[in-house]
């Protein structure tokens, strides 16, 4: 029936699943497992090798379906490119080769009655082997007459071996043997050595690819490390210089007005700071201000601060001097400046001072930024604005691109090409900067040891003041006060030293020497000041000194062991005076450099 047959199908199929050849039983797993684990069972019974061994054979045919040669051969083929785990691959089937070979021996050895002291055990182990291809063949008809067979075959084998076990050495030896002679071969498989030789290859070139990084890594940071030390080197060179000015500064304090070891002193700082002399654009001492410059200090001021440069007052100064010495109706020469928009844009047509000087402050400013400069001692920077000045902001742009900077080379280059293309003789003053920087101070190395002559000429220019008002008003005074202090302050504030630091805002001599002394500025009575010092003074009132100040003033000149000053509200004036350098009346001095 219909019903019978599927019936039928499906215990057919069950009796093929339930026969089908050991598929998972132990005998599949690797050789090496199957290895290790008869290692063991021969130490505790040698009887078990021989079912080890027929477990190997079961796992040999059922991994035969693919040839060991092909297997190999196309392994080997890419051992060149393989990593260690293909190569590890390619030892395996070698392995595999050589067992296939070991066992065909062995059966041929069983066909022609070798060893006929182990006949019986090849006899069961030959049994065991056909059981074997008999269990693979288990979907025919004849498979349970078969596995009755296989059952006597296994008690047959057990008995013999039994027989054996009195032959412990010589079960030992066997399976000593059996077990290490395949790991021996595996090792020395030709295969095996490709695969290492490719594997130590591949090494070879990731170390050699792993120096060649490291190289160039090395020559990075060397180029790197140059660079900063021939920065570090420049910047040294500075730093000497004005190391050795203080140095000499101090050995200058210590003679007092001995004319001839003084000389001697100044040739030893010249030769301590003879490379920074070199390249120093500036002159020993910077030249004074005219005093038409100095009147127009507080328009400077103003328009400085309005275009976010206040600390560059002493710049502006210097620029005004170059181009006009403050004189005429466009001090700043600023008529042809794109800044002008209120007169002709041709020279001289500004005819208002002040506007000249808003116009010419506002596209300094612009040269500033464009220069990227930080600060007025920023001196690369500086020098590269200043030009810009001169030239127009196009030449910083064009320096920056081509050169870097600013340098006296290609500021005549510029000024060279831009005349022959514009058809003129001549284009700006290529030597813009140093005449410059001959009246300003702040790049001076030996401005520590000269003292700072700019506050002087702005103190000069206010020689025959009375009463002080302009002074003592500036400071935020309604009335007339002691102005000696506000004085001071106020010739200070005009060089940019309040901003930078260098001084103290004050009006009362005693908060400007707790100041210095703070400080670590002040020097006492004896001591021989440079121009520009601040000079502070004890009066004795009723015939005492109270070791407080009472007056203050700025030292011109030191010679001769006589100190020059000018001094604010002397006799409610500015006036110039003289005392001994060892006056008992001078209290000490501030230091502003």
């Amino acid at each position: 029936m219909k019903s019978g047959r599927e019936v039928t199908g499906i215990k057919d199929i069950r009796t093929k699943s339930e026969k089908k050849p050991k598929v998972r039983s132990g005998s599949a797993r690797m050789p090496k497992e199957l290895a290790r684990t008869a290692a063991l069972q021969a130490k505790e019974k040698a009887g078990r090798l021989t079912r080890v061994a027929d477990g190997m054979e079961d796992s040999m045919d059922q991994s035969t379906e693919e040839s060991p040669n092909e297997y190999a051969a196309a392994k080997v083929s890419s051992a060149g490119g393989w990593t260690g785990s293909h190569a590890m691959g390619a030892a395996y089937a070698g392995g595999k080769k050589l067992a296939v070979k070991t066992r065909e021996k062995a059966r041929e050895k069983r066909r022609q009655g070798f060893a006929a002291g182990e006949d019986s055990q090849t006899k069961t182990s030959g049994g065991r082997a056909e059981e074997k291809d008999a269990g693979e063949r288990a979907d025919t008809p004849n498979a349970g007459q078969q596995n009755a067979a296989r059952k006597a075959g296994q008690e047959s084998a057990e008995g013999k071996i039994r027989t054996r076990e009195v032959q412990r050495t010589g079960v030992k030896t066997s399976a000593k043997r059996t077990v290490k002679t395949p790991p021996r071969s595996i090792k020395m498989s030709p295969y095996a050595r490709a695969g290492t030789q490719a594997q130590q290859a591949m090494k070879q070139k990731q170390r050699a690819e792993k120096a060649t990084k490291t190289a160039k890594q090395a020559a990075v940071r060397s180029a790197k490390n140059t660079k900063k030390a021939a920065k570090a080197a420049a910047k040294g060179t500075v730093t000497a210089a004005k190391a050795g000015v203080a140095a000499v500064k101090s050995l200058v304090a210590g003679l007092g007005t001995v004319g001839v070891i003084i000389v001697l002193v100044l040739i030893i700082a010249v030769g301590i700071i003879g490379g920074a002399l070199s390249a120093s654009d500036s002159a020993s001492s910077p030249q004074p201000l005219s005093k038409e410059v100095l009147s127009y200090t507080a328009v400077i001021k103003k328009y400085a601060g309005q275009y976010g440069i206040p600390e560059y007052v002493p710049v502006i100064q210097a620029i005004m001097m170059q181009e006009s010495g403050g004189q005429g109706t466009d001090p700043m020469q600023a008529s042809e400046c794109p800044c002008n928009t209120r007169f002709p844009q041709k020279p001289g047509g500004i005819t208002d001072p002040d506007y000249s000087i808003q116009a010419g402050i506002q596209y300094y400013a612009g040269c500033i930024r464009g220069a990227g400069c930080m600060g007025p001692q920023d001196m690369e920077r500086l020098k590269l604005s200043l030009q810009g000045y001169n030239y127009g902001n196009g030449y910083i742009s064009w320096a920056v691109k081509n050169y870097g900077g600013y340098s006296e080379a290609n500021a005549r280059q510029f000024s060279e090409e831009q005349a022959k293309a514009h058809g003129w003789s001549s284009y700006g003053d290529p030597e813009y900067v140093p005449h410059v920087l001959r009246y300003y101070s702040a790049g001076d190395p030996f401005d520590g040891l000269f003292g700072n002559s700019q506050i002087v000429s702005v103190a000069k220019a206010e020689i025959g003041n009375e009463g002080g008002e302009k002074f003592w008003s500036w400071y935020g005074f309604n009335s007339h006060v002691s102005w000696c202090a506000c004085f001071v302050s106020w010739c200070g504030e005009q060089c940019g030293f309040i901003q930078s630091g260098a001084m103290p805002k004050f009006s009362l001599c005693t908060d400007g020497v707790k100041w210095f002394k703070d400080k670590g500025k002040w020097q006492g009575r004896g001591y021989t000041p440079t121009p520009g010092t601040v000079i502070f003074f004890d009066w004795q009132e009723n015939g005492k000194r109270d070791g407080e100040s009472d007056h203050v003033g700025i030292v011109e000149k030191c010679e001769k062991g006589i100190v020059y000053t000018i001094e604010g509200n002397s006799g409610d004036a500015v006036k110039q005076n003289q005392y001994p350098v060892d006056s008992a009346s001078i209290l000490g001095y501030g230091i502003l450099n």
